[in-house]
């Protein structure tokens, strides 16, 4: 695919980048596709596809309690739990308002470890990195944002989301539900959003403007960037998704790079 290689242009020392679609066909790959990258948070749809094979293996339950009183295992998810960014504290009620939160995904890690018996980033393995063959792919730590993985593992995963064989699909499709419609909230790296609407570890595109994704995306495309300057989307109206990893922090020129490539991406196939 001739748009992937605009990722030679990217202002960064290395990137990859590789487009699947939704039969997990490979349409194509530009640039070191075996090369671990951190993964910031993109790392979090891993850890909520582990939580999602953890609800379907009967060892949670999405709506029981979790975290700050009154919160769940689906505000936790949903980044409604009302627990701060980077810190165990509640700022709000559960619920009310769409509060990214890293802290929230370590409670959610905890929480999992404890229903399994096993610390996360080995259920993490067991449940989801193992079955798809995700062999070069590891959690060193928050289950929020210290994964690494590559371009080649991270294309199993997407193939996954788009045709779920490790969940049922109506699992998956709850996860790329809004959770809480109507909530507010800021989107890191783009300011507030009126709704700031997220499903269940997922970001959901909607309307959000601006976006780290393209202005021919669909409403439907969800997915995930990470402050590493890494992303993946997949949007169910293409039947597409991309994958695109580098060693550059996310900043204004991933803000202007990252939505043309993506409808670059999307016009070829």
């Amino acid at each position: 695919m001739q748009s992937l290689a605009l990722i030679e242009n990217w202002p960064v020392p290395t990137a990859a980048a590789a487009v699947v679609r939704a039969d997990g066909t490979v349409s194509g790959t530009h640039g070191p596709t075996d090369h671990r990258f951190p993964l910031a948070s993109v790392t979090k749809p891993l850890a909520a596809y582990a939580a999602l094979v953890a609800y379907e293996e009967g060892a949670i339950e999405l709506d029981e309690p979790a975290g700050p009183e009154g919160s769940t295992v689906r505000h936790l998810l949903a980044h409604t739990s009302g627990l701060a960014f980077d810190e165990h504290r509640t700022t709000s009620e559960p619920g009310t308002r769409r509060l990214y939160s890293n802290a929230g995904f370590e409670v959610l890690g905890d929480h999992i470890a404890k229903a399994a018996d096993m610390p996360f980033a080995e259920y993490l393995r067991q449940a989801v990195f193992e079955p798809l063959g995700m062999t070069s792919t590891t959690l060193d730590g928050s289950p929020a944002k210290d994964g690494v993985s590559t371009v080649d593992d991270l294309v199993r995963f997407a193939a996954e989301v788009q045709a779920p064989r490790l969940l049922d699909p109506r699992t998956v499709a709850e996860a790329m539900t809004v959770q809480y419609p109507g909530t507010k909230g800021v989107l890191p790296g783009y300011g507030h959003q009126n709704p700031n609407d997220w499903g269940l570890g997922f970001e959901i595109r909607d309307h959000k403007s601006p976006h780290w994704t393209g202005s021919s995306s669909s409403p439907r495309t969800f997915g995930h960037f990470g402050q590493s300057g890494t992303f993946l989307w997949a949007d169910p109206d293409a039947r597409v998704a991309c994958v695109a990893l580098t060693d550059r922090a996310f900043g204004p020129w991933a803000a202007e790079v990252w939505p043309a490539f993506t409808d670059a991406v999307l016009a070829e196939v």
